[in-house]
């Protein structure tokens, strides 16, 4: 339950990053700024997304003590 907020936090600030670039484009917000912030955003959300479907090692469940 936990990564599904995380995953939809990080989908708002990449919509959220995305709209203030479309701001940047209009020359009413910094470009580099806002493409910076947009990067950024959508690094996070491709991590976060990847790290769900990360292999956790198997059990270290033995047969002999």
């Amino acid at each position: 339950m936990k990564r599904r907020i995380v995953l939809f936090l990080w989908i708002v600030a990449v919509v959220t990053a995305f709209f203030l670039n479309l701001l940047g484009l209009m020359q009413l917000l910094p470009l580099w700024a806002t493409m910076l912030f947009l990067f950024l955003t959508l690094l996070g959300l491709l991590t976060a997304w990847n790290r769900r479907h990360q292999f956790k090692g198997f059990s270290s469940k033995r047969m002999w003590p």
